[in-house]
């Protein structure tokens, strides 16, 4: 009498095209929320760790024009991006005073525009890839409880077919069946706890954008920073488009 061989390797030489779909399906998933985690959370702790020395560098220096040159290095900051829409809507504003319809509003209100769309892309550019962690999240354990039933539904056939009901005929190949819902959760956990942390430090990258944008709002339109920023930091910013346009 031959032992039989248990497993999950058992498991998978023996069932069908639908059982090892639902098992390539579950591996994709999770190399895919794992890529994902990995490179969200590299980029994240990355921006979070220059935040601070961007937005030092950037009021330090004395002049805005050296300061966003500065700032163009890392093109893919938010925060030199933010800045740079902000500055660049100020010039173009001073440039273009109610030339067109689309500039006939006050330097607030255009740089406020500039800011907040400035915002959404950042944002928008933060939860890519959030979306594929939330639907591996919630349709992992379904695709492996569908395994599970399917394997069950397999392993039954074949013990019929066999005609040995006996507890260990059907144990085996039932537990076997069963790995496909832990492969499930095992999928689905880190793309859940992967999600919430991302989602956690989104929050606070865009709350220090965000407070960000209201300095720069400020300086660009008054040509100073607000009192609470301008006792946090040195502000030695020189030139600015609103001061130009006033002396204008």
């Amino acid at each position: 009498m031959q032992a039989q061989s248990h497993g999950l390797i058992a498991f998978l030489s023996q069932t069908d095209a639908i059982g090892l779909s639902v098992a390539l399906l579950l591996l994709s998933m999770s190399v895919a929320s794992w890529a994902v985690i990995l490179s969200k959370v590299f980029r994240t702790v990355n921006i979070r760790n220059t935040a601070r020395r961007t937005i030092e560098s950037f009021w330090s220096n004395p002049s805005l024009a050296r300061a966003l040159e500065e700032m163009r290095a890392d093109a893919t900051n938010p925060f030199a991006l933010l800045a740079r829409a902000g500055v660049g809507a100020a010039m173009h504003h001073q440039r273009h005073q109610a030339g067109r319809l689309g500039d006939a509003m006050s330097l607030s209100d255009f740089v406020t525009r500039a800011l907040r769309q400035g915002i959404n892309v950042a944002q928008s550019r933060l939860e890519t890839g959030l979306s594929l962690l939330a639907s591996v999240g919630s349709t992992a354990p379904f695709v492996g409880l569908f395994g599970t039933v399917w394997g069950i539904y397999h392993a039954l056939i074949g013990i019929s077919a066999s005609g040995q009901a006996s507890i260990d005929k059907v144990a085996g190949p039932v537990g076997e069946a069963l790995i496909m819902t832990a492969l499930g959760l095992a999928v689905a956990i880190p793309a859940v706890l992967g999600y919430n942390a991302l989602t956690r430090t989104n929050r606070v990258i865009l709350a220090d954008l965000d407070a960000f944008a209201h300095d720069l709002h400020a300086y660009l339109a008054t040509g100073a920073r607000v009192d609470g920023a301008s006792a946090s930091g040195p502000a030695t910013l020189r030139a600015t488009p609103a001061t130009q346009t006033q002396s204008a």
